[in-house]
C-alpha cells in the first residue's frame, strides 16, 4: 500500500474510521476494505458489476467496519433468523388453519364472529407495541410473579370462564349440549389452574408419568375420533395401544436421558423410532382401512414423543431458574441465548426456549390472524361445493364430510401460500429481531443499512430476492402435483 493511497484514504475517514483502522489485527485488509467503500469516482454500474462478478463465484464481500467476510456474516444471521421464524411461524400456521376450519363450520355464530373480531384485532396490531407489551406483562410480570407468587382468583376465573365459551362455541351443537360443554370446561380450567397456581407447581413443573398417560390416553381417543371416528374400533385400539407403549418408553428413556449425553441428533433418532413403532402398531391392528390405523398410531407416538421431551425440558428448570447466571429471571428479554451460561443439553435447550418465547408469542399473534381468515374463506368455498351437498344426499357422517372430503380440499390453497412462507423467512423478522436483540438476518440488514455497509446489504438484497422466486416456483409446482386437474407443461 503506497504512501499516496494511504494519504488520500486519510483524508476521506473520520476520526473514527481511522481509529478502526489503526486498531484492527490486519491494517493492510482494514485499508483495502475502506478504500473498496469510497471509490466513488467509479460509476455505480461498474461497482455493480465488480460486485456481482465476485457474488457469482461466491464471494459475497467484506463487512469494513468489522473486518468479517459477510459470507461468515450470513451463515450466522440465517441460522438465528430460521431459529426464531420458523417455529412461530409453524406454529401460527397450525393454530391459523385450526380456528379458521371450526370458525368456518359454525359460520354466523357467535364462535364465528369473536374469532373474527380477534383476528382483525391481532392482525391490526403493531408489532413493535405488541412485543413492549410482551416484554413487560410476559417477561417481567411473570419473572416478578414467579418469586413472589400470588394467585389472583379473580383472573383465574375469567380466563375459566373465557375457556369454557371458547370450547363451547367451538364444539357447538344444541343448547344442552353447548351448556353442558361450557360447564365441564369451565370447571376443568378452574381446577387445572387453581392446582398449577396454588400447589406450587411452577417451581418445579413436571408431567410425570401420570400427566403423559392421562393426556396420551386423550390425544389417541382425539386422534381417532378426527380421522377414523370412534366407530373404528381397531382404530382406536391402534391408538391406545401407541399411547400405553409411550407411557412404558417414558419410564424406561428416564434413565437414558440421565446417563446418556443427549444432543438433536438423538433427538430426531428416536423421533424416528417412535414413527417406526407407531406405523407397525397400526399395521398390526389393521382395520377397515390400514392406513388410517396406521396415520393414527404415527400421530400418536408423535405426540407421546412430543410429551416427553417437555417433560424432561420441564425436569431441568428448578436448576436452571436457580443459575447463577439466569438470577431468578428466567423469562429473557433479549438476545438468543444467556452470556456465558454451560450447561447440559437440556438446561441448553431450556435456556434457548425461554429466549425464543416472547418473540414467537410476538410473531404468532401478528401472523395466525391472516391464517385463520385465509383458511376460513377457502373452507367456507368448499363447503358450499356441489360434491359435498351429494356426500351430504348419499347419508355420509359429517365427520367423513368434513374430514374426506371439505378438508382436503380446502387445505389445497394453501399450497400456493405456505411454501413462501417458510422458504422466505430467510428474510428475517426486522422489527421483531431489533426489539429482541437476536442478531439474524432483519437486525443484521437494519444494522448493515445504517452502518452505509453496502456489501452486506447487497447480498441480503441477492439471497431474499432469489428465494421469493425460488418460493413462488415451489408453491407453483406444488399446487400443480397436488391438484390433479392442473397440468404442469414444458
Amino acid at each position: 500500500m503506497s504512501l499516496l493511497m494511504y494519504f488520500m484514504l486519510d483524508l476521506a475517514m473520520d476520526p473514527l474510521d481511522d481509529l478502526r483502522i489503526s486498531t484492527a489485527p490486519n491494517k493492510e485488509a482494514a485499508i483495502e476494505a475502506r478504500i473498496h467503500a469510497l471509490q466513488l469516482d467509479q460509476p455505480w454500474y461498474q461497482r455493480y458489476l465488480s460486485w456481482l462478478g465476485k457474488f457469482v463465484t461466491g464471494d459475497l464481500g467484506t463487512a469494513w467496519r468489522t473486518q468479517e467476510s459477510v459470507n461468515r456474516l450470513l451463515g450466522g444471521a440465517i441460522i438465528t433468523t430460521i431459529q426464531l421464524v420458523l417455529a412461530a411461524t409453524l406454529i401460527a400456521i397450525a393454530l391459523g388453519v385450526l380456528v379458521g376450519i371450526i370458525s368456518a363450520l359454525r359460520q354466523y355464530t357467535a364462535f364465528d364472529y369473536a374469532i373474527t373480531f380477534v383476528s382483525f384485532v391481532l392482525y391490526s396490531l403493531p408489532v413493535f407495541w405488541v412485543a413492549v407489551l410482551l416484554k413487560q406483562f410476559m417477561a417481567i410480570g411473570v419473572n416478578d410473579f414467579l418469586n413472589y407468587p400470588t394467585v389472583n382468583w379473580t383472573w383465574v376465573t375469567i380466563f375459566s370462564i373465557v375457556a369454557g365459551l371458547f370450547w363451547a362455541g367451538a364444539l357447538g351443537g344444541e343448547l344442552k349440549r353447548s351448556l353442558l360443554v361450557f360447564g365441564v370446561a369451565t370447571v376443568v380450567s378452574f381446577g387445572s389452574l387453581a392446582f398449577i397456581l396454588a400447589s406450587g407447581w411452577l417451581s418445579q413443573p413436571s408431567l410425570g408419568v401420570v400427566g403423559v398417560g392421562v393426556i396420551g390416553v386423550a390425544v389417541a381417543i382425539a386422534v381417532t375420533a378426527i380421522f377414523a371416528g370412534m366407530a373404528n374400533k381397531l382404530a382406536l385400539y391402534s391408538a391406545l395401544t401407541t399411547a400405553v407403549v409411550g407411557i412404558v418408553v417414558y419410564i424406561g428413556v428416564q434413565w437414558l436421558f440421565y446417563y446418556v449425553p443427549m444432543n438433536w441428533g438423538w433427538m430426531f433418532l428416536l423421533l424416528a423410532v417412535a414413527i417406526g413403532v407407531g406405523l407397525l402398531i397400526g399395521w398390526l391392528f389393521g382395520g377397515p382401512d390400514r392406513a388410517v390405523s396406521m396415520r393414527g398410531g404415527a400421530v400418536t407416538a408423535v405426540l407421546m414423543a412430543g410429551l416427553t421431551f417437555v417433560d424432561r425440558i420441564m425436569q431441568g428448570w428448578r436448576e436452571y431458574f436457580n443459575h447463577p447466571d439466569i438470577k431468578g429471571r428466567p423469562i429473557a428479554t433479549i438476545g438468543a441465548e444467556t452470556p456465558g451460561f454451560q450447561g447440559d443439553f437440556w438446561l441448553l435447550g431450556l435456556d434457548r426456549f425461554t429466549h425464543l418465547l416472547l418473540p414467537t408469542i410476538a410473531l404468532v399473534l401478528i401472523s395466525f390472524a391472516s391464517y385463520t381468515r385465509y383458511q376460513r374463506g377457502s373452507m367456507l368455498e368448499v363447503l358450499g361445493q356441489d360434491y359435498i351437498r351429494t356426500a351430504r344426499a348419499k347419508g355420509l357422517s359429517e365427520r367423513i364430510v368434513v374430514v374426506r372430503h371439505a378438508l382436503r380440499n380446502a387445505l389445497l390453497p394453501l399450497a400456493s401460500v405456505v411454501p413462501v412462507d417458510v422458504i422466505t423467512l430467510i428474510g428475517g423478522a426486522v422489527i421483531t429481531e431489533t426489539i429482541f436483540g437476536w442478531s439474524g438476518m432483519g437486525r443484521m440488514f437494519v444494522v448493515s443499512l445504517r452502518g452505509s455497509e453496502t456489501d452486506p446489504v447487497m447480498a441480503y438484497v441477492m439471497i431474499t430476492g432469489a428465494l421469493a422466486i425460488i418460493a413462488n416456483l415451489v408453491a407453483d409446482y406444488l399446487y400443480a402435483l397436488l391438484d390433479p386437474r392442473i397440468q404442469v407443461t414444458g
